[in-house]
This record gives C-alpha cells, structure tokens and sequence, in this order.
C-alpha cells in the first residue's frame, strides 16, 4: 500500500504539489491522472525519497521509502526508463541490479524472458536500444526484486500497440496477485482499461479521487443538439450545472449534472431537438479527464500568458 498525506513541494514561490493526499491499495491499480506539469512526476519522486517534501509525508509498506532496508524487494520503480546507463549493455543493468538486492543470477534471465528481451537484445548497449526496449528493461529492473508495490510513470511510452497490451496485462496480473500498482500515463484508454481506482491532479492539487466506476458515474449526462446555446440557456434557467465539452462543431456537447430523463424533460419543454441523450459514463475517461482538469491544461491558456 502506498499512503500519501497532505503532500507539499514549493521550489521557491512556486508550488509544484499542494496538499496531495490519497492511498493506492494493495491488490488494486491506481491511475495517477494530471495535464503536463500537473505535480504527478514530483509527487511519485518525493514518494520513492528521490525529492524532499516541504511539508507532508508519503509511505509504502508503512514506512519512508529511505527507511526500506532493501528496497528494491518491497518497492520496484520506473519513473524514467532514458535514465539507463548508455553504456551498458541491459543484461549488465539487471545483474548490477540483481547484485544490489542480493539476488541469484538467474533473476536475471528470467526477467528477461518476461519482459520478451532477447539474448541478442540484453547483448546491446542501451544507448542502441529504441525507447520500447529501454521501457521493457526498465520494467524488468522495476520487477527484478519480486516487489509488492509498483510505481511506474508512463510505462507504455515507447510501445508499439503489441507492447501496451502485454504492459496492460502485466500490470493486471501483477495487481490480481495481490499488489499494488500506482501507474501514471497520458494513455486515457490504458489507465481506463486497466484502473481500478483513479487519483486526478490539476495544479499541484487533487481535482478528483475514486474508484472508475464511482468517478464516471458521477460524470452525469451528455447531450447533443443542433441548437446548443437554446439548449444550454433552458438547462441552465432549470437550474442544473452545464459544461460544455468537446472541441466545436459536430463533436461539440454539453455535460449535465442530472439524470438523462430529467434533461430530456427540459429539452422537450423548451422545444429544443435532441440528436443524443445519454448517461456521460459512456463517454469514457478521456472528457471526465479533460473537464476535471480544463482550468489546468496548457491548451486552454490564453494567448499571451506564460507557455
């Protein structure tokens, strides 16, 4: 179990990580969900100790990642799979590796083959392997030390759709033994197929945290029309809280905080046409993501300010 509790990180007057808290369970996956710059890869440093907090703690297994006497059996770890030793060749890494955490050699070939690197593969320099191959090293170092806890950002950069597949079933199977998982990614439909529960951060501060079922549910309703501004006014004079979505045009919509029947009563009695009405759980993470985080996405940044 990972347990993060009001998780602080300032750099100077700038807060990169405001008051975070949340739990990864054991035997669950938790998607770790933010835009770019959002705190998730300052968050996950401070818990594995390679980033002071200012304020705030973060444990796994109970303890400080520093307090683990050895801590690549409890705790395995992938936050940057360029940071590998370029000169080395992947076998070397995962023996240095095997030696650190007092392991049998044959640890070494056996992660091997679970992470589907060839003999000829661990043979190569790392500087000489694409970004998927350094993401399998990467996985198998994390996984060398048979850990109950995985940390791993972005670990399906780099992979073709053959390889995302075998990370999304790898990532399954090692939860459903009984571990925990705390997996960051830009991939929506990954960390939606594969996410048990869901932490989302915006700004250095969570926006949202639950299981996937509890966040879509609440997602509310979606509804589309062709006369979209009569149909926000009539939803918005009923009182119901109304957010546009979508990206213009035929995609655009409009999510409701209420029940499809009773945003189908309000359409009709402003006769205001329908071309779809339906529960917004079925319209995925992908727009619960990008309407809990709009405020915080690069993107939506006036033109002017800061990049």
């Amino acid at each position: 179990m990972i347990t993060v509790e009001s998780l602080t990180k300032k750099y100077g007057g700038f807060t990169a990580v405001d008051d975070v808290s949340f739990t990864a369970a054991s035997g669950r996956v938790t998607g770790f969900l933010g835009p770019n710059g959002a705190g998730k890869s300052t968050s996950m440093r401070i818990i594995v100790g390679l980033t002071p907090a200012t304020s705030g703690h973060a444990t796994v297994c109970g303890r400080r990642y520093a307090e683990l006497p050895n801590p690549g059996l409890e705790v395995g770890v992938l936050l940057d799979a360029s940071a590998q030793h370029a000169g080395r060749t992947g076998r070397e890494i995962l023996t240095v590796a095997a030696r650190t955490m007092g392991l049998p050699a044959r640890r070494v070939d056996e992660m091997l083959d679970r992470v589907s690197l060839t003999p000829d593969e661990a043979a190569r320099r790392v500087r000489d392997y694409s970004l998927g191959m350094r993401q399998r090293l990467g996985i198998a170092t994390a996984l060398l030390g048979d850990p109950e806890v995985l940390i791993l950002d972005e670990p399906a950069n780099g992979l073709d759709p053959a390889g995302i597949r075998w990370m999304r079933d790898l990532l399954r199977d090692y939860a459903d033994q009984g571990a925990t998982v705390l997996l960051s990614s830009h991939l929506l439909h990954e960390i939606e197929v594969v996410a048990d529960d869901l932490v989302v951060i915006g700004n250095g501060r969570i926006v949202a945290q639950g299981t996937k079922a509890e966040l879509l549910a609440a997602a509310g309703t979606l509804v589309r029309s062709p006369e979209l501004p009569a149909l926000a006014t009539a939803l918005t004079d009923a009182g119901l809280a109304v957010t546009a979505t979508g990206s213009g045009g035929a995609s655009a919509a409009l999510r409701v905080d209420a029940e499809p029947d009773v945003v189908g009563r309000v359409a009709l009695a402003a006769g205001v046409p329908l071309t779809e009405l339906r529960a917004a759980d079925g319209a995925g993470l992908e727009e619960m993501f990008l309407e809990l985080t709009a405020e915080t996405q690069r993107e939506t940044v006036t033109e002017g300010a800061a990049a």
